[in-house]
């Protein structure tokens, strides 16, 4: 059974929303969660990204977070 709303319905908004929230609540579902509640919290993080990339897929990037970047600091 699939939790949550489809990502490909939500507006961008919505989606961001959603992503923001899960990412709050990260670490403590790493950190206390069951097994079973990390790995649906995993996946619907992991569903939620995918569609960001899909609706995204040539998103600026940071040139601070290559390897270059980083080994410039």
């Amino acid at each position: 059974m699939t939790m949550g709303i489809d990502p490909g319905v939500l507006t961008d908004d919505d989606l961001f929303r959603e992503l923001a929230s899960l990412y709050d609540t990260r670490l403590d579902a790493l950190r206390h969660a069951a097994p079973q509640a990390y790995g649906e919290h995993t996946r619907r993080m992991n569903e939620l990204e995918t569609e960001y990339l899909r609706r995204r897929p040539a998103r600026e990037i940071d040139p601070n977070r290559l390897r270059e970047g980083a080994r410039a600091r």
